[in-house]
């Protein structure tokens, strides 16, 4: 991260308002940090973060993608595009899912090798999604081997809000949360 803090700070009770505020909180209590600084900084536009926010729950954690792999593609997403306050999130978030550290630090490496099918294929998506922007017909025809068609646009929206999620954080310089003492 660049700068010497936040271009824009967490927002405090009065700047996010109470229903952002006590989200926040609760947010942390469940992930056992402080007030998750994502919300309290997106929260200072409290329009905007109940819309983001709903959006974002139907992907996760409410989507049609099992949690383990809602988690590996957005660990794969924060590790290509270098967002530690996601990386540090979906790292405890992936080991509640049921990921190990090593498949976590195999995540992070990059490549395939090691990784069974469906979970391959997923990780071989968001990397071409990444990369290029778009799904080769070989690639899309493969998620549609291990996928339905619902869960294959959930895929593409998955890795397309994560990307969105990290370049946000990282413009804003939000810092990662650090473990609720």
């Amino acid at each position: 991260m660049t700068g010497d803090g936040p271009r824009v700070p967490p927002g405090t009770w009065r700047q996010t308002g109470p229903f952002v505020a006590a989200f926040a909180y609760a947010a942390g209590r469940v992930t056992g940090t402080e007030s998750p600084a994502v919300f309290r900084t997106l929260g200072r536009h409290r329009r905007l973060f109940w819309g983001w926010l709903h959006f974002a729950g139907r992907l996760m954690p409410g989507g049609r993608l099992s949690r383990r792999e809602s988690e590996l593609v957005i660990l794969r997403v924060a590790t290509t595009r270098g967002s530690d306050y996601e990386l540090t999130q979906h790292r405890r978030l992936g080991r509640r899912a049921g990921l190990t550290a090593d498949e976590i630090a195999r995540v992070e490496a990059g490549g395939l090798d090691g990784w069974a099918e469906p979970e391959r294929t997923l990780l071989a998506a968001a990397d071409e999604l990444l990369a290029t922007d778009d799904l080769s017909d070989d690639t899309w025809a493969a998620l549609r081997a291990s996928y339905d068609e619902r869960a294959t646009i959930e895929i593409v929206m998955l890795v397309g809000h994560y990307r969105m999620l990290a370049t946000a954080l990282h413009t804003l310089r939000v810092a990662p949360d650090r473990p609720r003492s």
